[in-house]
């Protein structure tokens, strides 16, 4: 657990805006039974159980590779997914010590997170593009707001 804690970064893009849209989209196209959502959908649920898998059996390797599928396996439901800009973060990301990756947070925006052992190059990268980096601690009873 300490070690995934350690190796995960998360990274504002700078983009926020509503994900309703998308949820809109994605579930017009489920409940019209569109072959290549439901495809998609079923697709991510099983990267969701080979996530729980590599992580109980601490392969965060492969955890992290299972990231990098899921954004791209994600990306194909909605063109409003992403936009150049993270598209062109995640990739710079990806060759700066990240191993895997992913858009979180709200639709066409949020935040990027990535599994890296190279952490120093990933900040250094991310610096470089303006993206500030959001420091958290995995919390046992839930999420809580820390007001200094």
């Amino acid at each position: 657990m300490l070690e995934l804690e350690d190796n995960l970064l998360l990274f504002f893009t700078g983009y926020s805006r509503s994900a309703s849209k998308i949820l809109r989209e994605q579930h017009d196209k489920s409940m019209r039974s569109d072959e290549a959502m439901l495809e998609n959908l079923h697709f991510v649920k099983e990267l969701g159980r080979q996530s729980q898998r590599a992580l109980e059996s601490n392969n965060l390797g492969e955890f992290a590779r299972l990231l990098d599928v899921h954004w791209r396996q994600k990306k194909e439901r909605s063109a409003s997914m992403s936009n150049e800009f993270i598209n062109d973060s995640y990739d710079v990301a990806m060759a700066n010590g990240a191993l895997g990756g992913k858009l979180i947070g709200a639709g066409g925006g949020g935040f990027l997170i990535f599994y890296a052992e190279d952490k120093a190059r990933l900040r250094d990268a991310m610096r470089k593009r303006k993206l500030t980096e959001v420091r958290f601690r995995f919390e046992p009873e839930g999420t809580k707001i820390l007001i200094q």
